[in-house]
């Protein structure tokens, strides 16, 4: 997955390239689909919803430019892969996730790995997590029609945001960076993820 996949298309942060090779992605998804775990493709989960192809994973993470020393949010647990990606590139990982059977089954993933760096909430992502707030970088696992306002007052300055933004159908992935004071916004890729519904995004 490493050598084929994400090193040719440009992925060269040798901390996200070992997380990768190091995270068993097949233990992040049903049983049936074990043996395409490391495909080159996203995977359903339960709930209509999926697993990232591992190349989105790996840009998503690189894009945040992660330090150990760092406390990260993720919106949308999901089958809990990313969070357990980026729970190998910095200190903390706080995960929301809207559905209860997502969360259980990421959590019990989480502590068979020992992943205990890793703590996961069932609420609304958009609204973000106030209480552990503010957070060196956020990640949203969803595609929306704008940044939630929520997300962009619980990231710290300087702090990196990355997102997918678009329609129901297609989105662009936006990397945006806050630093003393001033917001950049930058496009990375065209992606195509499930909707993030919630509040701050689509109803």
């Amino acid at each position: 997955m490493v050598q084929e996949q994400l090193i040719p298309r440009g992925i060269s942060d040798e901390r996200v390239l070992e997380a990768m090779r190091t995270v068993p992605r097949h233990h992040f998804v049903d049983h049936a689909l074990q043996s395409r775990a490391y495909g080159d493709f996203p995977l359903p989960i339960s709930s209509g919803q999926t697993i990232s192809q591992p190349y989105i994973v790996a840009c998503m993470s690189e894009a945040l430019d992660l330090k150990k020393d760092q406390k990260v949010l993720e919106i949308g647990t999901g089958s809990g892969y990313q969070a357990a990606v980026l729970s190998r590139l910095c200190q903390q990982v706080y995960t929301v996730e809207r559905i209860n059977i997502l969360l259980a089954s990421a959590r019990k993933v989480f502590d068979q790995l020992r992943y205990f760096n890793i703590v996961a909430k069932l609420d609304d992502g958009t609204l973000g997590w106030p209480d552990q707030s503010p957070f060196d970088a956020i990640m949203v696992t969803a595609g929306g029609p704008d940044i939630p306002q929520p997300l962009l007052d619980q990231l710290a300055d300087p702090g990196k945001l990355v997102i997918p933004v678009g329609d129901h159908y297609l989105q662009t992935l936006q990397l945006l960076e806050k630093k003393e004071g001033e917001i950049t916004l930058r496009q990375l890729e065209k992606v195509r993820f499930v909707d993030l519904i919630g509040q701050y995004g689509w109803k």
